[in-house]
């Protein structure tokens, strides 16, 4: 009865708020004003915040709540010990063995293997370099004082 009351009178108040702001001009965010007050009127209506309001005040849903929680630890420590034990490779369990790649060759530091050859630099529709073709870009910017 008092969350049904409040939720009436927040749905006013922004009303009002918003009559004030189309009053100002201000349609467009009038609209959105007069769209967010009446949420809570809806929500009444719907029958959410009664179910809210007894859900809140339910020893018998709190209870429910702790029982899923309970479940949600349950499943994360069987989780974290299955995790762990796949990881010391106790037991019979060898996918998790398997399922890991082979390590890769380490890199040769020394000098003994030749370098490959540089690849050619690719020229512009010019037959210059690009890296050199930039007069154009120069002319411009001297154009424009830069």
């Amino acid at each position: 009865m008092i969350a049904e009351t409040v939720c009436s009178a927040v749905s006013a108040a922004g009303l009002g708020i918003a009559v004030v702001t189309a009053y100002r001009r201000r349609f467009l965010a009038a609209a959105r004003l007069a769209a967010y007050s009446l949420v809570p009127v809806g929500l009444v209506m719907t029958g959410v915040v009664g179910w809210l309001a007894d859900t809140a005040l339910s020893p018998t849903a709190w209870a429910g709540f702790g029982v899923l929680g309970a479940a949600w630890l349950l499943f994360a420590g069987t989780r974290a010990v299955e995790r762990r034990r796949a990881g010391t490779g106790a037991g019979d369990n060898t996918a998790g063995r398997d399922a890991v790649a082979p390590a890769a060759p380490a890199p040769s530091l020394g000098g003994t293997a030749a370098r490959p050859a540089a690849a050619p630099r690719a020229t512009s529709s010019r037959g210059t370099d690009p890296a050199e073709d930039f007069s154009d870009i120069e002319a411009i910017l001297k154009k424009h004082g830069i």
